[in-house]
């Protein structure tokens, strides 16, 4: 088993935290004249409402697993930001329907995949036992949460997306959900660790976790940026994705660069990995105490 950071003495408690997002004056193209890098970010919305309650799930099935108590508190707050995140960008997917563009034809695909090729049991009949298929799913979580992390640590440094103009009320909800995922940038690596049975069979999992997860989002998030961006109402003629367009909006700053999330991978597959190399923690907790969302929902339960 590794050795968790969770046991020292300066352990940083993963809670909840109660948001409130108003999107009645949020614009379908939120960052100004850049169809491209607003929609590649919007994928966030389709995939994260049915994969983090996949999350959820698949940990709650595993919570009888756990034999260490302050492990235990991680995930179940872990459990509690992914349930929250899964809330709230469920509400944008109700504001994008709102304004006309309509996801359901892609979320779909998305349900189907967590709910039916990730479910409980194997798909298929697919003769895996139920402890292999339930440490499969874990290091699948584990390596996806390697991706939200980098993802969470680079929107909260973004400078480009500042200098775009973005509407205030989404770039809040990326940064207090990027804040959370380097937050708890560790739990799901150490519930694997935890769980995923012994060495070497552990690593080889992990390995292969990330090298089934990495080609699938790529392809998920390419898929859904085309499908974004060719149903979207409000261009005046229907655009296609296309790298062309995506790297220059990395050049801006306004997403990620390749490099960036390509370096994820090696830095994860390293047998002395841990994910608290991911970000600052003292950032992302600073972030979360001046969110105008986390602030905004203290507010109203304080009126309430």
């Amino acid at each position: 088993m590794s050795t968790s950071p969770s046991h020292l003495p300066d352990h940083h408690p993963i809670t909840p935290r109660r948001v409130s997002f108003d999107w009645r004056e949020t614009p379908l193209l939120w960052i100004p004249d850049e169809p491209t890098a607003t929609h590649v970010i919007n994928v966030l919305h389709l995939l994260l409402p049915a994969g983090e309650r996949w999350f959820v799930k698949v940990f709650r099935e595993a919570l009888p697993l756990i034999r260490d108590p302050q492990l235990l508190k991680d995930v179940k707050g872990f459990m509690g930001q992914e349930a929250t995140h899964s809330v709230q960008h469920s509400f944008v997917l109700d504001h994008l329907a709102h304004q006309g563009l309509d996801t359901g034809p892609y979320t779909r695909h998305v349900d189907f995949l967590f709910e039916h090729l990730l479910g409980e049991k194997p798909p298929f009949g697919i003769p895996v036992p139920e402890p292999e298929w339930q440490r499969f799913r874990l290091s699948l979580i584990a390596a996806i949460e390697q991706f939200t992390a980098v993802l969470g640590n680079w929107v909260l440094h973004a400078e480009g997306l500042d200098r775009a103009g973005p509407d205030p009320v989404m770039l809040d909800l990326l940064r207090w959900h990027g804040a959370e995922e380097v937050e708890h940038r560790a739990v799901a690596f150490e519930m694997y660790q935890h769980a995923g049975g012994e060495d070497p069979a552990r690593y080889v999992r992990r390995i292969l976790g990330m090298a089934v997860t990495a080609p699938v989002l790529l392809y998920l998030w390419a898929w859904g940026a085309a499908y974004l961006l060719r149903h979207d109402p409000q261009l005046a003629t229907r655009s296609r994705y296309s790298l062309r367009e995506h790297n220059r909006a990395v050049r801006k700053g306004l997403l990620p660069t390749w490099r960036e999330l390509g370096a994820a991978i090696p830095r994860y597959l390293r047998r002395s990995y841990h994910p608290s190399q991911e970000g600052s923690l003292r950032t992302a907790v600073a972030y979360l105490a001046s969110s105008p969302a986390a602030r905004a929902a203290v507010g109203r339960a304080a009126i309430s």
